[in-house]
Order: structure tokens, then sequence, then C-alpha cells
């Protein structure tokens, strides 16, 4: 297992038409695919075709039924670590970010989270709700944080133009995920 490179997903967390997400999930995965001390790949919850939850047994559980939830299940448990690109709408986390995390629960568990987020106020306030819906999945969370506000970092609202400072934030959360992703692999080879 110590040869094993950490598989970290960035996981776009919008399926809104003409989203902004898109723009900031391909501007942290580029930053990011320039490291040497992880594997990184973008994940967008909107190519999963996710309905409202609709599995009759609990995630918990681990009994899936339906194909969209056994692929979904397939590829996060694929992963080390995560960094969730999440939109702040109504002062939370979008609809279909909270949907995607509802449908598994053990595949989630013992890794470590780090966050990219967008909004009038940076984001900050889907992010504290994204921390409290993690703790709940045993996933850990970094300190460091990406904000980006549609006010300074989108030109009219939607053309990403973020400030340079964000690259050495993105910088520092990621080496925060590997990090965290490493000390916490003892957890994830126990059976």
């Amino acid at each position: 297992m110590n040869d094993h490179r950490m598989r970290v997903a960035i996981i776009l967390g919008s399926t809104r038409p003409g989203r902004n997400g898109e723009a900031v999930g391909r501007w942290i995965y580029e930053i990011a695919k320039n490291r040497s001390d992880a594997d990184f790949e973008l994940v967008d919850i909107k190519d999963f075709n996710l309905p409202l939850l609709d599995e009759p047994i609990p995630p918990s559980l681990g009994q899936y039924s339906n194909e969209h939830t056994k692929s979904w299940s397939a590829k996060i448990n694929s992963f080390d670590a995560y960094v969730f690109v999440t939109p702040e709408y109504n002062h939370g986390i979008s609809g279909a970010l909270k949907n995607a995390i509802d449908f598994l629960f053990k595949e989630w568990n013992d890794k470590v989270a780090g966050f990219v987020s967008y909004g009038s106020a940076g984001g900050v306030r889907a992010v504290e709700q994204l921390r409290l819906v993690m703790a709940e999945l045993k996933v850990a969370t970094v300190r460091a944080q990406v904000q980006l506000s549609l006010f300074t970092d989108f030109e009219n609202y939607s053309n990403f133009k973020p400030h340079p400072f964000h690259r050495k934030v993105a910088n520092n959360m990621l080496d925060e995920v590997i990090a965290w992703a490493g000390a916490l692999r003892v957890l994830r080879t126990k059976e």
C-alpha cells in the first residue's frame, strides 16, 4: 500500500445550465494536474444523471439496486480524497451536490476533503454546510479553502477571471488534502 499513489477527485458540484462551476473546476484541475504528489481527476456529478435519491435501502448498508448508484459508488470509492467545487445557492450547497453525496456512505469514509467555493460571499456558507455533512460521513476536512467571489473573480458574474493569489491558496489546500489523505491511509487499509 505504501506504493499506492494518492487519487484525488475534483468533484464539480453543480448541474445548473450555464453554471460557473465548469470554469472553476477546470481551473483547479489545471493547477492540480501540474503537481507530482497525486493523481487528480475531474468528476462532474452531471455525468452520472442521478435522480433524487431513489435507493430503497439506506446507503450505510451498501446494498444498491440501481445501476446509476453502482456506477457512482465505484467512481467515488476509487479515490483517497476529494476536492469539492461548490456554488453557494441561497446560503447553502446545491441540491444536486447534496443529493449525490447522500447516495453513498462507506465510499466516503476515512478520507479527506478540501473545498473550492464560489458565490456572492465566496461560497463560505456552502462550505460550512459541507463540513457538517462530511463529518457525518467520516470525512476529515482541511482548513485551507479557496473562496471565489462573483464580484471580483468573475467578469459580469459569469466570465471566470480569478485573482492570481487564489493559485497559492489552491496549492496550500491541495498540500493539506494530500497530507491528510496519507495520514488517513491506515484507516482505509484496515479490514
